[in-house]
């Protein structure tokens, strides 16, 4: 049995099988207020649909839904890929980036409603319980945190069903769960199933959002992105806000199979796990994006952005969303990102989305210079003194060693 000195928690509520056991078991457990929280990441009205019932029915006082879609996009995603941050070569962050948003909101509830716990449902296996409770260390440290994963002696579905059907309480859920899924405007993920087998390919099944590369349409189609100062404000000349920019790219990829991606990847906690990703829009943007980069920064420019994405992908990914660290990489990303205005035609076919076209009121390139063509602006003799000079360390090592041999 736990300590009672906890009056009123909120729950990170997701209306699935866990949280709706979570209800009652923080009841009985610690004598407490439970007030159920949601945040629309946009994951869909689906999921989101009769949640603040089922919230009531399983035990909650209160039911905060709490609408994060825009901010979402505007505040977590697009500073992101201005920083071009990308996990282990591969993975666009999708869940990673949705935590800290979901975190925030849920202290700021906690807050409004007097609470002097948080609760989340994420097991001790993964990564999301070092970011839920990262995050709640730098907003709220004096509110206490519950982890029932941690503390209960349930460990299967079946524990959790029988648990739930004792007490009387409704749930959807069976005890055959194929895959874990997690949703949101930037992306949706699964794991489990056949998935848990690296050697096992993919069965149709599992991709929910996008269609199969093979069963695209044979014929390709263009769109082109308009940015200003590093943020997508255009698609096909339609000015849009930043979830609906999302939206629209979400809807134009998935329909030519680009996003899906299949990875083992390092847990922050030791181990490794197989998922499978489908971020069709970010995948586009992702492109475009860095099409501008490439004809508006400079070579050391780019340099030093290509390396602040690795660690802003390994901070974003570890939980560290609220730290000193996290400001300053946002804010070298910016001063790079002011400059990144122009338009990209991305070409969507069959899996893929390449950037064929791309323009820039910043751009470095000069058809003057680069023309293989002659031209009047570069004297070809010149490079002879600058490659001399360039490579001296290495003509003084090799003397040095003619000398000594």
């Amino acid at each position: 049995m736990t300590d009672q000195t906890v009056k009123k928690v909120v729950l990170a509520y997701s209306g699935g099988l866990d949280t709706s056991a979570i209800i009652p078991w923080l009841k009985e457990n610690y004598d407490c207020e439970v007030v159920a929280f949601a945040a629309d990441v946009g994951q869909g009205d689906e999921e989101l649909e009769g949640l603040e019932q089922k919230a009531l029915a399983s035990g909650a006082s209160e039911c905060h839904i709490v609408d994060l879609k825009e901010a979402f996009v505007s505040e977590y995603i697009y500073p992101t890929v201005m920083t071009g941050a990308v996990y282990e070569g591969q993975y666009l962050l999708g869940t990673s980036m949705a935590r800290p948003i979901i975190a925030k909101a849920q202290v700021e509830v906690a807050r409004k409603v007097g609470a002097d716990a948080l609760c989340h449902g994420c097991t001790g296996k993964g990564n999301d319980q070092v970011r839920f409770e990262g995050a709640f260390s730098a907003l709220a440290p004096d509110l206490r945190v519950i982890a029932p994963w941690r503390e209960w002696d349930m460990v299967s579905r079946e524990d959790l069903l029988a648990y739930l059907a004792e007490r009387n309480i409704a749930t959807t859920a069976s005890a055959t769960k194929i895959y874990s899924r997690d949703a949101n405007a930037w992306h949706i993920s699964h794991e489990g199933g056949e998935l848990e087998d690296p050697w096992c390919e993919p069965t149709e099944q599992v991709w929910t959002m996008t269609v199969s590369p093979e069963q695209a349409p044979d014929k390709p189609e263009r769109i082109q992105l308009g940015f200003e100062q590093g943020r997508l404000i255009t698609v096909n000349g339609d000015a849009l806000s930043p979830y609906q920019a999302l939206v629209k790219l979400n809807q134009l990829a998935a329909a030519h199979g680009v996003g899906r991606l299949d990875i083992v990847e390092n847990r922050l906690v030791g181990m490794k796990s197989r998922g499978c990703y489908e971020t069709p829009g970010g995948y586009v943007m992702m492109a475009a994006y860095k099409a501008l980069e490439h004809l508006v920064l400079s070579k050391d420019s780019l340099k030093f952005r290509e390396q602040i994405a690795l660690e802003f992908s390994h901070l974003v990914y570890d939980g560290r969303w609220f730290t000193p660290l996290k400001d300053a990489i946002l804010d070298a990303a910016q001063s790079f990102a002011k400059d990144i205005t122009g338009e990209v035609v991305i070409k969507l076919y069959k899996g893929q989305a390449t950037a064929v076209q791309r323009r820039s009121p910043n751009s470095l390139y000069s058809e003057d210079f680069a023309t293989f063509g002659a031209d009047d602006v570069y004297d070809q003799r010149h490079a002879e003194g600058f490659i001399r000079l360039y490579s001296l360390s290495s003509r003084i090592k090799a003397i040095k060693s003619q000398q000594q041999g």
